[in-house]
């Protein structure tokens, strides 16, 4: 279950409604400093704009691939644990404007979790620590600890115990 914040717009859809949801500014800053990262190979370099320019909470050595798009207005609610590997062109998000709300919801990554690319990650999300989540997921609900998932719609493949059965845990 999606845990996000909800609020109700009315006239024209949420989007148009975004200013007045975060400062113009921040969206500018937030764009600059998330382009500059997704294009940088220096991964400690990554982690410390993250957390210095947008108050994310990232773990040590943690790992952002190239080109993995951070939600630009709330990427202070993404919070990711240590050690973990975030895949080529993969999509956090924090927020989703629609027709006539917007949510906005914080996404909890754990320890130790691999995320492969092309993989999105919508608001309102936690992964457990050690999950692996397949290449080009859609990840529309919690991932528990340990747990391999994948696909779109997202579904689990194996749960922690079926992964330690077949020897895929350390």
């Amino acid at each position: 279950m999606r845990r996000t914040e909800r609020h109700m717009v009315e006239g024209a859809n949420s989007l148009w409604h975004v200013y007045s949801t975060v400062p113009f500014s921040k969206v500018v800053k937030n764009f600059i400093v998330i382009q500059l990262a997704r294009y940088t190979p220096f991964l400690a370099a990554k982690n410390w704009m993250y957390r210095t320019f947008l108050r994310m909470k990232v773990g040590d050595q943690t790992s952002f691939a190239l080109m993995v798009m951070l939600d630009v207005m709330f990427p202070e609610k993404i919070s990711i644990g240590r050690n973990t590997v975030i895949g080529y062109n993969t999509t956090i998000l924090a927020h989703e404007y629609l027709i006539k709300e917007y949510r906005i919801g914080e996404v909890h990554i754990g320890d130790e979790v691999m995320i492969g690319a092309n993989s999105t990650i919508l608001p309102g999300i936690t992964i457990g620590s050690g999950a692996i989540v397949s290449a080009g997921t859609l990840v529309h609900k919690d991932v528990p600890e340990g747990a391999f998932v994948g696909g779109n719609p997202m579904k689990m493949i194996y749960t922690k115990e079926e992964m330690a059965q077949r020897g895929m845990l350390e």
